[in-house]
């Protein structure tokens, strides 16, 4: 997830502040406290380690987060800048060209100094310096946007840090736990049902007269035409896609596009990311260790290929579901925003990390809001907070997108090429980052994100 900003200043009343100032520097501590509470059940090694060129190790994470304000916002604002070690600018660099040189991505698990402790130092020193900046007033308003781009950037870095310590730790044979909190409850399923939106002429995108954060891949606001269409109330879950997995869908091209049969035959991919077969049943490693699958919880770390081909299966051989695909991004945004469920609704019930890092189940639920199951009217559940949902729709730029200029422009425009769009939020992206308007990102092949789907037709 890389994006840039367009409104940036949080409202100074969510944090019982009087001044945007105040309010900024708040949320700055909640974000960076948030961090190191992440961090809080790893040891050093597990800190240390890249298990795949996709992920980063947790303490490449927490420093580059904080090479972030140091770059951006304290080499241009702080009086008689120091770097706190010279050679962070290259080891912490992730793809900001316009900054310098970088370490390459594939061989962060290979820097084993800096240690974690004076990564720790780093962060505590960077965090003092941006206080220091709003305590004697030097805190300008471009300095402000920068610090709210930064927090922005840190919660990408966040949920990252998960998932990618989960595949980290998947890849060792005794399948550690992140945290201990399983098992989660059992539900009984709910009625899969379509909800149907009208289409039309409808305005999609951020607003940016909007008062709250958005990033520059959601605007420019504009229109799209949509045709008529019905959407599955809940995401394809771990039961549905077991289905598939069982009637052979690893072994039969029909469903494949090309480039998603040539991937498994490569990759010798025979089920989704964390399966594993014991005595007849599927389990699955999750944040809390292996587990078997809850089939009625919405299936994840599903990549593009794996979503198409589910969506292809269950046209050919379901009588309910023909014609059934992935929903088109604007279909998506209008189905969210449409919604009977509003956003502000779906976040206070979903399953999104908060503040106090123990509430956070950090693996998708079954659907939670049995009310609104009952209702005459199916209306779409679990949009925010389970899994991202994979659309069709290919990254590209909105009509008169225009990516910001310097460094920081850097952050979005540049990745709109061979990347499919997703929506929604997972149960590992902070709250901040949910709403109908979001644009994730990923290529067809990636799937260690949680990343999961919901049919249309």
């Amino acid at each position: 997830m890389k994006n840039s900003p367009t409104t940036l200043t949080p409202t100074p009343s969510q944090y019982g502040c009087t001044n945007a100032a105040a309010a900024v520097l708040t949320r700055f501590h909640q974000v960076r406290a948030q961090t190191l509470a992440l961090k809080a059940p790893l040891s050093a090694e597990d800190m240390s380690l890249q298990s795949m060129p996709d992920a980063s190790p947790t303490k490449w994470h927490l420093a580059h987060t904080s090479w972030f304000f140091e770059t951006f916002v304290l080499a241009k604002f702080e009086r008689n800048f120091n770097p706190f070690q010279a050679d962070f600018k290259v080891l912490f660099n992730s793809y900001y060209n316009g900054v310098g040189e970088k370490h390459p991505s594939s061989e962060r698990g290979l820097i084993s100094r800096p240690d974690v402790a004076t990564v720790l130092a780093y962060c505590e020193n960077i965090t003092a310096r941006v206080d220091a900046l709003f305590r004697r007033g030097a805190a300008s308003s471009e300095a402000i946007q920068l610090i709210v781009l930064g927090c922005h950037h840190e919660e990408q870095h966040q949920e990252l840090l998960l998932t990618d310590i989960k595949h980290l730790l998947s890849k060792n044979p005794a399948k550690p736990q992140y945290k201990t909190r399983w098992p989660l409850v059992s539900v009984n399923a709910q009625p899969q049902q379509w909800a149907h939106f009208a289409g039309g002429l409808i305005n999609i995108g951020h607003d940016i007269n909007a008062p709250f954060f958005a990033f520059d891949n959601e605007s420019p606001r504009h229109k799209v035409w949509i045709d008529p269409f019905e959407i599955a109330t809940l995401p394809v879950s771990y039961g549905q896609y077991a289905a598939f997995v069982d009637a052979g869908g690893y072994e039969t091209p029909d469903w494949w596009l090309s480039l998603g049969w040539d991937w498994l035959q490569t990759q010798k991919i025979t089920a989704p990311l964390y399966w594993q077969k014991h005595e007849n049943q599927w389990h699955t490693f999750t944040l809390h260790g292996m587990v078997p699958i809850e089939a009625n919880t919405p299936a994840c770390h599903l990549n593009y290929f794996e979503a198409d081909a589910f969506a292809r299966w269950m046209s050919a051989t379901s009588a309910t579901h023909r014609g059934v695909r992935l929903p088109t991004e604007y279909e998506w945004e209008q189905m969210a925003t449409a919604s009977a469920i509003s956003v502000i609704d779906a976040i206070a019930n979903a399953n999104l990390l908060s503040p106090i890092f123990s509430q956070n189940a950090l693996h998708p639920l079954a659907p939670r809001d049995h009310a609104l199951a009952s209702t005459t009217t199916p209306a779409p559940q679990q949009l925010f907070g389970d899994v991202w949902e994979w659309t069709q729709s290919s990254y590209g730029a909105y009509p008169k997108f225009q990516a910001a200029t310097g460094a920081v422009g850097e952050y979005n425009g540049k990745f709109m090429c061979n990347q499919y769009v997703l929506r929604g939020g997972s149960c590992v992206t902070p709250r901040a980052h949910i709403r109908s308007t979001y644009r994730n990102f990923f290529p067809p092949d990636a799937r260690w994100q949680f990343s999961g789907l919901r049919l249309v037709r």
